[in-house]
Parts: structure tokens; C-alpha cells; sequence
């Protein structure tokens, strides 16, 4: 109780700072303008001003390609029915004079074919798996097609003839149909082109 008496006794002192008015100047800073919020001040009137849905306000993003941007919906949907609405696609007019709207257009395709998945396919026959494919050959099979020359595209053969050989160079199986070794033969080599082993080898 004798503490708080001293709450009342105590005066606070009065001083003058002593301050002087200076320009300051700040330094400009470019910087990103944020997304629109739609946080507007309304018209005195109570009209609508339809800012950001019918006229552009800024700061604003980066508009999407209507089409672009439907073909990643039904990417992500899994729904490929082509409608009517998506069928048009976007022309440039001329595009000699726009290389940036054309270059856009093939990059947003291009990250899209980049965003699936590789196909899977479902062998009907035994084949071997890539792996075993991509194993290296004994020395003496290397020292071997060092001396020999494989055969060429110009081998008097037909087109069948020619891929029956080079499948049963790289051990692949042949079926009366020869889709399948094909597609494996195809993607073997896409494995070793993509290999990172082999791209520091070249």
C-alpha cells in the first residue's frame, strides 16, 4: 500500500526535443505488383465499377491462354471430349510481326506434353525389360563389332528383313507381329540417348 502512494506523487518532466524538418527522398524500388483482390472502394453513386471483371485493373497478373489453359483442365480432368468451344484455335496475325505470341504458344504446349507421364504399354509377349537390354556386352562380342562392320540402312533386305536383324543384334524377341519389338527397340533407344552416362561419354 505505501508503493502505490508514490503513483500519485510522481509528475512527469516536460522536454523539448529539439527536431529539424529535412526533404527526404525515398529510392525507388521496382518491384512485382501484388494479385488483385477484388478489395475495392465502392463509387459514391453505388454504381459498379466492374474493376477487374470487365475493366482491367492494375496491378495484374499475367493473362493465361484461354486454350492453353483448357487443354491443362482436361489434362488434370482426364476428360478429352473435344467441345465445340475448344476446337478454334488461337491464330496470330501474322506472325513474322509477333514472334513472342507464337514462341509462347509453343512453349506453354510444350510444357504441357512435358507434364505427362510416359506412356505405358502392355506387352501381349515375353520381352525383356530395358535394363537387361542396357547391359554392356562381353569383351569379346565388343572386340568382335570393332573388327566387323554392322550392317547399314543399305543392305539389299526388305524393311522387315531389316529390323528382324537388328532386333536380333540387340536380343530383342520377334513375333509374327513386329509392332511390339518395335516399340522396344524405340524405346531402348530413348533410353540411351537420355542416359546421362552415355551424354558424358559423347
Amino acid at each position: 500500500k505505501e508503493l502505490f502512494q508514490y503513483i500519485t506523487r510522481y509528475t512527469p518532466q516536460t522536454v523539448d526535443l529539439e527536431h529539424s524538418l529535412k526533404p527526404f527522398i525515398p529510392d525507388f524500388i521496382p518491384a512485382v505488383g501484388d494479385i488483385d483482390a477484388f478489395l475495392k472502394v465502392p463509387r459514391p453513386d453505388g454504381k459498379p465499377d466492374e474493376l477487374g471483371l470487365m475493366v482491367l485493373d492494375e496491378p495484374s497478373v499475367k493473362q493465361s491462354n484461354p486454350q492453353v489453359l483448357a487443354l491443362w483442365l482436361s489434362e488434370e480432368s482426364k476428360q478429352h471430349q473435344v467441345t465445340q468451344h475448344m476446337k478454334t484455335v488461337t491464330s496470330v496475325a501474322r506472325p513474322q510481326l509477333h514472334p513472342r505470341a507464337v514462341d509462347s504458344w509453343v512453349d506453354s504446349i510444350g510444357a504441357l506434353h512435358r507434364s505427362k507421364p510416359p506412356a505405358s504399354v502392355q506387352y501381349s509377349r515375353p520381352v525383356p525389360d530395358i535394363d537387361s537390354l542396357m547391359q554392356e556386352w562381353p569383351a569379346e562380342l565388343e572386340e568382335l563389332l570393332g573388327r566387323l562392320q554392322l550392317p547399314s540402312a543399305r543392305l539389299a533386305c526388305s524393311l522387315s528383313q531389316y529390323v528382324d536383324i537388328v532386333c536380333s543384334l540387340l536380343d530383342i524377341p520377334i513375333y509374327s507381329s513386329r509392332i511390339q519389338s518395335l516399340h522396344l527397340l524405340l524405346s531402348l533407344y530413348l533410353e540411351f540417348r537420355d542416359s546421362q552416362h552415355f551424354t558424358r561419354r559423347a
